[in-house]
């Protein structure tokens, strides 16, 4: 790729390397491999010697400052302005590490690269939340890298044994926290900074880093995450030990031995391409090998098995705000404070988990990776056996072992992709709210509401609700009537009684309450393969293949490491580097580009099209669907031994310290601080020049009738041109005082004490091109701590 027209160059505005995207088809995308041969395999013909690469160890997409849209102001106007947040990319070698930023442009731009020895984990930690009461003692510092590296900052503890957090800004260590056992893994939100070691794990305060609680009774998972968890911007979720019944939440995973589960498998099977072959495949395993029904005795040694010392895929969700200080203990005698809820979700150990951006949602996966769960978490506030966890779907990988590294969700979370150590992406088709994915669902730009107008309307739920409960029972064959699976041991605290009482009781508005919703088996739509042949090329080459992310895994073959992120596309330079990129390009397709990093450091931009399956009669809003993927652009990022290491300090104009800067600062006004560096305290009149180009001294006048413009970005229809409002002119009659609510008018009657007619209105319509809406005329509500005079305000309480 080192042509005349090289796609890297020197970044202006970090010194880094930029790399342009090259275009990329179905043809090179496989033609890779060939490239990867030849980079390799010295060439007796090529008088140059190959480029030499980095060895990857790992890859991560990461969420940070720089692309976190609820608190970067930047992003604030994203629908106006196309200001699309970047992806952030960190590449972890067998020496050092790698950030990446790729923005909307297209040109990624490398941040931050570091030679310092093996890296197993590293986290650019978001700014924290502040407030009155909580400072941050690290902000002059921030934007900080926590490193888990081999060689920790003492040098003398055992490898991988500590955090060092360094500051981007400065380039110093502010801070190392030693442990006594490896360290597996490090997370963050903008609350705590979590450390994952084996079967345990330690939070920490983000404003001081102190420890805050740990957890000790993680299951051990053998690989290749030894213990995983998922945190959200406030839940963590982890692999619990053991089940407590008098902790368990309502519901949880669906049992595999359920007569409606063999329904529902077959149906969704059946719309495979492949035939009646894949059908009969998935029949003889569900029912030739697996009772119908569940037998007492069965159920027995079910629970005899729970009373064993560890129980595996179990999950507990713990609030990070509310728990209490020091050891999480889930046990008989423990409380239920800050346990949000603690479900079985696999009968296998969980090997990796993830919640939605939203956190209501959980995928598990566990050791097997042939299903992948999704629950949705409706929580109670009085104790987490109150609370429900709806199994909404099986999403169904196929019947080899594989083991899960990544998932990822789309910003919608209609689209989830879970990633395999073979280096398989799985695209698979979900609903927020459960339910069969079709063509109403998924081929819209936006999410659609889970009833349509005409079931709405026509009354189908309530006629499925009580066909439901006459049956007294909810494994009915037909897949669309059974509420939710209840052959399942796990649900025995749940029965048909219950399901009837709500009906008569007429409360099937509690979505915490029976009946739960249908379980849905979902198949993946695509399945985006590594170009696999690398794998045989590294072995017979000599060249190691790339380890995985903690220790090699059981399966045999080669392992890939990969990650995935859903983003709006950047291949437009690619494609037609000549033209401007246009408005609406991003706007044409229903799915984002999905984004694939390789361990071989390309970037894959693939894009993905949903339509109606093609072998369908008629397309109804119900058909099923089916998608077609394309690799659309490429970026190669994998570091060479020539390239120069890009170290802080950083340039007060790098994009991280950028980010940290503008995300501090709207913490603080956030916490009603004074950001530092401002002039005084910020009151209303600043705030509100932020907003308004012109800063006459009128602007407080015109306050409160621009509220409506200014809290609502467009294309919001004005609250005033609906069909409620109507518009009448004002006449003043002579000398009439246009009253406020301050005004002394409401006080007395004037000199003379006789009643003035105040305003006279003209009735005839008008349309709103005529109508000028002045400020001058009236003033604003007087508002508490008003900088209005207080001669104005004289006798007039504001209630």
């Amino acid at each position: 790729t080192m042509a005349t027209e090289s796609p890297r160059r020197p970044s202006r505005c970090t010194g880094g390397v930029v790399v342009r995207p090259q275009a990329a088809t179905e043809q090179s995308y496989m033609e890779s491999v060939v490239t990867f041969l030849q980079d390799v395999v010295p060439q007796a013909y090529s008088g140059t010697p190959p480029e030499e690469k980095e060895k990857i160890v790992w890859v991560r997409f990461e969420n940070a400052d720089l692309n976190d849209t609820s608190r970067n102001m930047e992003f604030h106007e994203i629908h106006s302005t196309g200001n699309e947040p970047p992806l952030l990319l960190l590449i972890g070698y067998s020496d050092g590490m790698q950030v990446w930023s790729i923005p909307i442009s297209g040109e990624a731009q490398e941040l931050f690269s570091i030679r310092h020895g093996p890296v197993r984990a590293a986290r650019i930690l978001p700014a924290p939340q502040i407030s009155a009461q909580k400072c941050d003692n690290f902000s002059e510092k921030r934007p900080l890298l926590g490193v888990c590296k081999s060689i920790g900052s003492s040098g003398t503890s055992p490898p991988y044994c500590c955090v060092d957090l360094y500051s981007l800004r400065t380039g110093e260590m502010v801070k190392s926290i030693q442990f006594k056992t490896p360290i597996y893994d490090l997370h963050c939100n903008k609350r705590i900074l979590v450390v994952v070691l084996q079967e345990k794990i330690a939070a920490f305060d983000s404003c001081t880093f102190t420890k805050k609680f740990f957890v000790t009774s993680c299951y051990p998972c053998p690989g290749p995450n030894m213990n995983p968890i998922a945190l959200g911007s406030r839940w963590l979720a982890y692999a619990e030990n053991k089940l407590i019944r008098c902790h368990q939440s309502r519901g949880g995973a669906c049992g595999d031995n359920i007569q409606s589960y063999t329904a529902t498998v077959i149906s969704a099977a059946k719309t495979i391409k492949t035939g009646l072959t894949m059908v009969g495949k998935v029949v003889t395993q569900l029912t030739g090998t697996l009772p119908s029904g569940a037998t007492e005795e069965e159920i027995l040694a079910h629970s005899n098995l729970r009373r064993s010392p560890l129980v595996p895929g179990i999950v507990t969700i713990i609030d990070t705000e509310t728990v209490a200080e020091g050891q999480v203990l889930v046990s008989e005698d423990s409380d239920s404070d800050g346990i949000v809820a603690h479900f079985p979700a696999h009968e296998k150990p969980i090997c990796c988990m993830a919640f939605n951006p939203s956190g209501m949602l959980l995928v598990t996966t566990d050791t097997l990776g042939h299903d992948f769960h999704v629950f949705q978490i409706l929580t109670h506030p009085w104790s987490s056996s109150q609370s429900a966890v709806h199994h909404l779907y099986t999403l169904h990988r196929g019947e080899t072992e594989a083991k899960v590294q990544d998932i990822s969700f789309s910003h919608d979370c209609r689209w989830v992709v879970v990633s395999t150590l073979r280096g398989t992406s799985h695209v698979f088709p979900i609903n927020p709210y459960g339910g069969q994915p079709c063509v109403r669902t998924h081929m819209s730009p936006r999410v659609v509401n889970r009833m349509s107008r005409f079931q709405k309307s026509a009354g189908l739920e309530e006629i499925e609700q009580e066909l439901t409960s006459k049956q007294g029972g909810r494994c009915s064959p037909v897949p669309g009537l059974s509420s939710s699976p209840s052959g399942s041991p796990l649900h025995g605290k749940l029965n048909s009684q219950d399901t009837y009482n709500n009906f008569t009781n007429n409360n099937p508005g509690n979505p915490r309450l029976l009946p739960l919703p249908s379980l849905t088996v979902v198949l993946p739509l695509a399945q985006i393969k590594q170009p696999m042949t690398l794998g045989t090329i590294t072995k017979r080459t000599g060249k190691s293949k790339p380890a995985p992310q903690i220790s090699p895994s059981k399966s045999v073959g080669g392992e890939f490491c990969v990650a995935a992120v859903f983003g709006s596309s950047r291949s437009w330079f690619a494609n037609n580097s000549g033209l401007k990129r246009e408005k609406d390009q991003s706007k044409q397709f229903v799915v984002e580009s999905l984004y694939i990093i390789s361990c071989y450091g390309s970037l894959v931009e693939h894009v993905l099209e949903p339509r109606p399956l093609s072998t369908a009669p008629k397309i109804s809003d119900d058909t099923p669907l089916e998608m077609l993927t394309c690799p659309r652009a490429s970026w190669t990022l994998v570091r060479t031994p020539q390239w120069n290491e890009l170290q802080p300090p950083f340039n007060a104009n790098h994009p991280l310290l950028l980010a940290a800067d503008a995300v501090q600062y709207y913490q603080y006004l956030l916490a009603g601080l004074v950001p530092p560096g401002s002039p005084g305290p910020i009151t209303r009149h600043e705030s509100y020049d932020s907003l308004a180009s012109d800063h006459s001294g009128q602007e407080d006048e015109e306050w409160l009738s621009q509220v409506e413009i200014v809290t609502h970005t467009g294309p919001h229809r004005r609250l005033w041109m609906g069909p409620q409002f109507q518009f009448k002119t004002i006449h003043p009659s002579g000398q009439t005082t246009v009253i406020s609510s301050s005004s002394s008018v409401l006080q007395s009657h004037g000199p003379s004490d006789t009643p003035q007619p105040l305003l006279d209105f003209d009735t005839d319509d008008l349309d709103l091109n005529s109508l000028r809406i002045q400020p001058v005329r009236s003033e604003p509500v007087s508002m508490p701590g008003s900088p209005r005079p207080a001669a104005d305000r004289r006798g007039v309480s504001t209630v």
